[in-house]
């Protein structure tokens, strides 16, 4: 391998262990609205009942199973990292996704904390970039970390020279 060539690594931090709470949090939600639903068609509906309640269990099931498994796997995965040059980050489980922002490319830092996230105190870094692809998403952080990181891509940016392309 040329010496001036270097290999990618994985970013190196993890997201706050909070996150795996609010994403079972999130996937519970997602599998009791419909459940709730199906049970109440289930009792009014006399001669669907049958189908739509063993529709219901197997939702709950599944999603019972997803909301105990996959929350912990995501997080596994999940990984970002911020240097002087770039954001990293590091999505999916199935499909992995890596995504590199370079500072010269950063256009605006946000930060969002959806009702679920306030409650566990955790909060969401949007960086936008001039990427046809999109927003670089840093979810699951604590919310002093996030802040803190946004002040500080903030800061890296302003003194990051453009991009002329």
């Amino acid at each position: 391998m040329g010496e001036g060539v270097r290999r990618l690594r994985p970013p190196n931090n993890t997201l706050d262990e909070r996150a795996v709470v609010w994403w079972r949090a999130q996937c519970l939600l997602a599998t009791l609205i419909p459940v709730a639903v199906l049970v109440a068609l289930g009792v009014f509906i006399a001669p669907a009942r049958g189908w739509l309640l063993g529709a219901a269990a197997v939702l709950a099931v599944l999603g019972l199973a997803c909301t105990a498994l996959i929350p912990r796997w995501w997080f596994t995965v999940h990984r970002w990292e911020v240097t002087d040059e770039a954001v990293y980050v590091r999505t999916g489980f199935f499909r992995q996704e890596w995504r590199i922002a370079p500072m010269s490319r950063i256009q605006t830092v946000d930060t969002v904390r959806g009702p679920l996230e306030q409650l566990f105190k955790l909060s969401t870094v949007i960086v936008t970039t001039a990427s046809s692809k999109g927003a670089v998403h840093i979810r699951g952080l604590d919310h002093e970390l996030a802040a803190g990181l946004a002040e500080r891509l903030t800061h890296i940016t302003q003194a990051t020279p453009g991009d002329a392309t």
